[in-house]
């Protein structure tokens, strides 16, 4: 194992590596899952609760937590360890053994009006025959699972989620789209997302939501946070109509 990463556990266990002169990466593991985001969850509030001095901010992910710092300030701070890495990752090694748990992570529930196929879906039939399935159980499959905001990323407003059931799992177009509409919901892998804004991609396009995801003059510009439960709700072509008037 190199200088620059090490493992340890408490009742859990963690991996820590360099990403940069002012950056660590904390990882859980290596796949989706809710206990693993309920722990990125939960260590991430533990330390922005208990910050180190010269911490300047944490990026939560679907498995893994990126800790930047302020390298002038962490070379001077009372912490174990000669390099910025050694002090960082030492801090953190400390309290991990203080046992996050798994509550009082705050998310929403949200029901996401979606018109499925059609104008709106051009990649459903793509999602249908890559996974035996007709474009009626896409839709029926999609709309009736419970999804779990992970993590906000790409563009603003974008919300990776997981919770999609595995028989619906497609992989991303061989070549992007020029332009995917605002409100679009796709599907890449096992994940689901929602485009906010109208912007290049790859994901199979199943369908859109009237909602509007991004507004930069909200008070909270994104529809959505990372831990808020998400449903879709199948609706027609005139509900999607009357959303928007």
């Amino acid at each position: 194992m190199s200088e620059q990463q090490e493992d340890f556990a408490s009742d859990y266990s963690i991996s820590i590596y360099a990403l940069s002169e002012k950056a660590l990466t904390v990882v859980f593991g290596q796949v989706i899952s809710e206990t693993l985001w309920h722990l990125v969850s939960s260590f991430n509030r533990l330390l922005t609760q208990n910050p180190f001095s010269g911490l300047t901010t944490t990026v939560p992910a679907y498995s893994t937590l990126t800790v930047f710092f302020d390298p002038l300030v962490v070379a001077s701070a009372d912490l174990p360890g000669k390099t910025c890495y050694e002090k960082v990752s030492a801090y953190l090694k400390t309290i991990s053994h203080n046992e996050p748990g798994q509550t009082g992570l705050g998310g929403n529930h949200i029901v996401i009006p979606v018109c499925y196929g059609g104008d709106f879906g051009p990649d459903i039939l793509t999602v249908a025959q890559n996974n035996g399935l007709s474009e009626t159980e896409v839709i029926t499959l999609h709309s009736g699972a419970s999804y779990r905001v992970y993590m906000i990323g790409f563009v603003p407003g974008f919300a990776y989620m997981g919770g999609m059931p595995q028989t619906l799992a497609t992989p991303r177009k061989q070549v992007p789209a020029a332009a995917i509409p605002a409100g679009s919901v796709g599907i890449a892998g096992l994940q689901t997302g929602i485009y906010p804004i109208e912007i290049p991609g790859g994901w199979q396009i199943i369908g859109r939501t009237p909602l509007q995801l991004f507004d930069a003059t909200r008070q909270q510009p994104a529809l959505l946070k990372g831990g808020d439960s998400i449903t879709f709700k199948d609706i027609t072509i005139e509900e999607f109509n009357a959303y928007r008037v």
